[in-house]
């Protein structure tokens, strides 16, 4: 298994990582956005850093929150 490397990650790319089973990229984006709008403590780590809603892109600082809060893919 590779290990997994924080970078720059397009939504649909990081949330392929996370569930490559999906049917969809658009699929795997909402089930990975639905886990962190769950995760309250990942959503105000993530506002802090600068995320936006609408972005296509997550940051690397912004991956590793999100690997910090869910784990590695």
């Amino acid at each position: 298994m590779k290990e997994f490397v924080v970078r720059a990650y397009a939504k649909s790319e990081l949330a392929m990582v996370y569930f490559p089973s999906a049917i969809t990229p658009h699929a795997a984006v909402n089930m990975l956005m639905t886990w962190i709008k769950r995760d309250k403590k990942l959503m105000e780590k993530l506002k802090n850093l600068g995320y936006e809603r609408n972005s296509k892109w997550f940051k690397p600082r912004e991956v590793r929150a999100i690997v910090e809060h869910l784990g590695e893919p």
